[in-house]
């Protein structure tokens, strides 16, 4: 128990260490020895957690909690730091130090010479260390400080190129957005400590039943009334959509890119926008019992996967690209988290961080390549000068739409399964939008490699002449981050159903337990890649992947008659569904409005004018006319001095006689 402890504080606070040595120490060391030292404790990072998974894969480690420091106690309840260990949260710390590992490798390359480069290397130490906290920590207090902190990290990351205007517009308005996501994540954590009388997990998680059985009920107004526990679940969701960028909360994430790419990778890979995907697994005890709240998670899932994949048809930026193919993929966990099949959304949480960091930095060795041309139509035929780029995006590609045999294939066909075979209201409408994704997914993945790595050149000579394959720095993480894109899902597959890896961290009722249903049919990872050859889905795959070399390849003038004929369709998608045309010119005057009457009626007025300022000209008045019983005569003295006297004898005499 005691290997365990330490081993866990050591994966989560050297991160810390490393950043604080960049940022307080930078300045008088040299980079050479800042990205060492980040790189060296990032590595260490990883080598721990790996031991600790492996250890509890093989029943050495139990499920454990420790507290690790006190803050307070107020009353009965206990203010704490501390860690709850089991298979989730060692999952998770292998996924996010890896994925970090790989982008700390491949950031000595691409922040080669940037003016930042230390500035970068302390950010995504506190980045990678915050996210650590989140995951492992015990309660909603600590939760809520990963949380926050892991929201501060990305606004310094999204601008780190701060004297670009529109770095500092991406960075603000991720800030802006989830904040409105975090308001109900807070209001969903009062409401628990409300009726639980506490923050700690577990004693949280032993009470829910208990809750659930008494049917408490809030009325909103006249006869509409919410239970408590959906209550305190769609709250706490609602922070998960702001965090993994759900439908509306997603208009931050695209902008995001705006970032360099090694944080691209990170916020999109294995931090940030998982941690919603995270919570709401951690918090299975409690959606649970919120029959409404899982409707409301499916549907709003569902509806992200979908339409956020067609976005990504009408994009010609290689990294928006790839951005609305994350919203998309995030909404697919969801999807799953909401027909309760929580192993599989983490199932896909992991095959999704290592083939989405792996398209991210190959899309990152192409924009270095092209001298930071983000425009995939100024490309074309890069595979013949960037084999190993090329190669390493096409094991990504492949992953991502699904292609059996490779990772994704196995999380996402268990995903649609799981949608399939849900009997909760609004299942059978999500899993025609994520059967459809299928299809939209390979067609946008292959349009962007075919644009990039085959057709013709487009780009300038001047380019061309200087067109030639990245760093080992670079290339080295993509094939690293390209081997458990093939491998990880053969491997995982079996433990998420025959050895039910997450049977003590993940609570799933009987009647909602569509993992287990599937798992009576599941006779091995080969035979489910020989029936996937030639299922449904992959078949749309298949389509997917022809329709993109037919049209960007062989027909290209069928796109502009589609273009024409569709033009409607295509002003909508360009648009992004109008979400930021309506936010900047309805949600923005509206609430700068609000601003300005509180500013002027409530701050001026009432603060300012009637409790600061008229407490002021009320002690002035007052003064004033007080100062005028101040004569100097001494016969008005001794007449009052007279007058109270007589007052108090006839007080005694007739009040108390």
């Amino acid at each position: 128990m005691n290997n365990l402890y330490v081993l866990s504080i050591l994966i989560i606070f050297l991160p810390l260490i490393s950043s604080l040595i960049s940022g307080f120490f930078g300045k008088y060391l040299k980079n050479v020895l800042i990205h060492t030292i980040s790189v060296s404790f990032m590595g260490f990072s990883t080598i721990l957690s790996v031991i600790i998974f492996y250890k509890f894969l093989i029943g050495d480690f139990d499920n454990t909690e420790f507290t690790m420091y006190v803050w307070g106690n107020v009353g009965n309840l206990t203010l704490e730091i501390g860690l709850l260990l089991d298979k989730l949260t060692v999952l998770m710390m292998v996924i996010v130090t890896f994925v970090s590992f790989m982008v700390h490798i491949y950031t000595i390359g691409y922040m080669h010479g940037d003016e930042g480069y230390i500035r970068f290397f302390s950010y995504i130490s506190f980045f990678t260390f915050s996210m650590l906290i989140l995951v492992a920590s015990n309660n909603f207090l600590q939760l809520f400080f990963g949380w926050e902190a892991v929201g501060l990290a990305s606004y310094l990351l999204i601008g780190f190129w701060y004297k670009r205007e529109s770095a500092i517009f991406a960075n603000l308005k991720a800030f802006l957005v989830n904040r409105v996501g975090d308001l109900g994540f807070l209001i969903g954590i009062s409401a628990i400590l409300f009726y639980f009388g506490t923050l700690n997990y577990i004693e949280v998680f032993d009470q829910v039943s208990g809750l659930f059985s008494e049917d408490l009920s809030i009325y909103i107004f006249f006869d509409l009334s919410v239970s408590s526990i959906s209550l305190i679940c769609v709250c706490l969701f609602i922070g998960a959509m702001g965090k993994s960028a759900q439908i509306p909360l997603h208009v931050w994430l695209p902008d995001s890119m705006e970032g360099p790419t090694p944080i691209s990778a990170l916020i999109h890979a294995a931090t940030m926008v998982t941690a919603g995907i995270f919570m709401t697994t951690r918090m299975s005890f409690l959606f649970e019992y919120s029959e409404f709240s899982l409707t409301f998670i499916v549907l709003v899932g569902s509806i992200t996967c979908f339409s956020m994949g067609l976005l990504g048809i009408v994009q010609t930026d290689i990294k928006r690209i790839i951005a609305y193919s994350t919203l998309s993929q995030l909404g697919l966990m969801v999807t799953a988290l909401g027909v309760s099949a929580y192993s599989a959304a983490i199932f896909h949480l992991m095959t999704h961080a290592f083939f989405k960091a792996l398209l991210f930095l190959g899309a990152g060795s192409v924009i270095i390549a092209m001298h930071h041309e983000q425009n995939i139509l100024n490309m074309g035929n890069i595979k013949k000068y960037m084999p190993i780029t090329y190669y390493t995006m096409l094991i990504g590609s492949l992953a991502l739409i699904g292609f059996p045999g490779f990772s994704g294939f196995f999380s996402k066909d268990l995903i649609i399964e799981a949608v399939k075979h849900s009997n909760l209201f609004g299942s059978k409408f999500a899993y025609y939008f994520v059967f459809f994704s299928v299809f939209v997914t390979s067609f946008y993945t292959f349009r962007l490699f075919f644009l990039v790595f085959h057709t013709h050149e487009r780009m300038s000579n001047d380019v061309k002449h200087h067109l030639e394959e990245s760093s080992y720095v670079i290339y080295i993480p993509l094939i690293l981050l390209a081997i458990p894109s093939i491998f990880s899902g053969w491997i995982f597959i079996n433990y998420i159903l025959i050895n039910n890896y997450f049977k003590d961290a993940i609570f799933v009722l009987k009647d909602h337990d569509v993992i287990f249903n599937i798992s009576q049919h599941f006779h091995g990872s080969s035979k489910m890649f020989l029936h996937g050859l030639f299922s449904a889905p992959c078949i749309l795959a298949y389509l997917g992947i022809f329709f993109a070399w037919f049209f960007y390849c062989k027909k290209v003038e069928y796109l502009l008659y589609l273009k024409k004929k569709f033009s409607i369709i295509y002003y909508i998608l360009i648009n992004k569904y109008g979400f930021d045309i309506f936010i900047q010119n309805i949600i923005v005057p509206i609430v700068l409005r609000i601003g300005l009457f509180f500013l002027n009626v409530f701050d001026k007025f009432i603060i300012d004018g009637f409790f600061v300022n008229g407490a002021a000209k009320f002690i002035k008045w007052s003064a004033e006319k007080l100062r005028l019983l101040q004569t100097g005569y001494l016969y008005h003295y001794v007449f009052v001095m007279v007058t109270g006297i007589l007052l108090l004898l006839v007080w005694f005499t007739f009040v108390f006689k």
